[in-house]
């Protein structure tokens, strides 16, 4: 059932990332969250219309935390190569 999830999560990612890419010339980062947290809504939807998850709330709350880790891990990845290790 989690790869379930993470297949959709995956394709509704890809499907909002083509249509900002294609649609959209450029938004600015203080939209991301906001596009994550919509992935996650649709995404918690098709899971549970799907019959992948049978309690809504449930579906909400997983897909939500997966993918607005996703953008937090990205985040700190992109702080990380902005840093130099070591002392400041």
């Amino acid at each position: 059932m989690e790869i379930s999830y993470m297949i959709i999560l995956a394709i509704v990612t890809y499907i909002f990332g083509a249509i900002t890419k294609i649609f959209i010339d450029k938004v600015p980062n203080k939209f991301i969250p906001l596009q994550n947290v919509l992935i996650g809504v649709f995404s918690a939807l098709i899971c549970y219309f799907c019959g992948i998850e049978t309690d809504l709330l449930q579906a909400f709350v997983l897909c939500l935390s997966a993918t607005l880790s996703a953008g937090g891990v990205a985040d700190l990845v992109k702080i990380a190569k902005k840093q130099p290790m070591g002392d400041e």
